[in-house]
């Protein structure tokens, strides 16, 4: 099981976006890799105080901002893994930061933990005013983020590798260790295509 807990408030409460970010395309129930990867996780609700979370302007996903005397209710995820972050941070992208923050437990009133989450920071004006809804996602937006969804485009580029092989690394790894590679600069899809480039001219 991995180390890492996080609060999820957003697209990534529904479990078909956060296994879709985490595991990669194709269905859960249907792969026992991704099946064995997922049973690891615990998700509970919670609560984040002093917070507010508003839909993104043109987005169907929020951002949640500081702000005090307001609640944003979420899940709590526990047994992520060094992997599952370096997913879901490139998932995130550039307009969000990762940070630690303290949230309450629904189940367990008055029990503080600490987890990461997302904080929103491309700046307040890219907000609306209104509360995002979670059930209008799942009830208007959901079918937008399907499998093949271009949502997941840029965690696809960035992790390249054979979730079988995932689960025997995690079996025999304490720590999760995924095997990630992450693109640096563009340089090593650009020389995948070179060598791809190759092969074809040599056949």
């Amino acid at each position: 099981m991995g180390s890492h807990k996080a609060f999820f408030y957003g697209t990534l409460m529904a479990p078909e976006v956060l296994h879709r970010v985490c595991y990669g395309p194709g269905a859960v129930s249907k792969d026992p890799a991704k099946a064995y990867l997922a049973s690891q996780l615990s998700i509970q609700p919670a609560i984040l105080h002093d917070h507010s979370r508003r839909r993104v302007q043109y987005c169907d996903y929020p951002g949640v901002i500081p702000e005090p005397g307001h609640t944003v209710r979420g899940t709590y995820v526990t047994g992520l893994t060094d992997g599952d972050i370096f997913r879901l941070d490139t998932f995130e992208g550039s307009e969000y930061e990762r940070i630690k923050v303290k949230v309450e437990l629904v189940e367990q009133a008055g029990k503080f933990v600490e987890a990461s989450t997302y904080i929103f920071t491309a700046g307040e004006q890219y907000l609306e005013k209104k509360e995002w809804s979670y059930e209008e996602f799942r009830r208007d937006k959901m079918h937008r983020w399907a499998d093949d969804s271009y949502e997941y485009q840029d965690v696809d580029d960035a992790v390249g590798h054979d979730l079988a092989d995932e689960v025997e690394e995690f079996e025999g790894d304490p720590t999760g260790g995924r095997s990630v590679k992450a693109e640096k600069n563009g340089e090593t899809k650009k020389e995948s295509a070179e060598e791809e480039e190759a092969m074809k001219a040599a056949v």
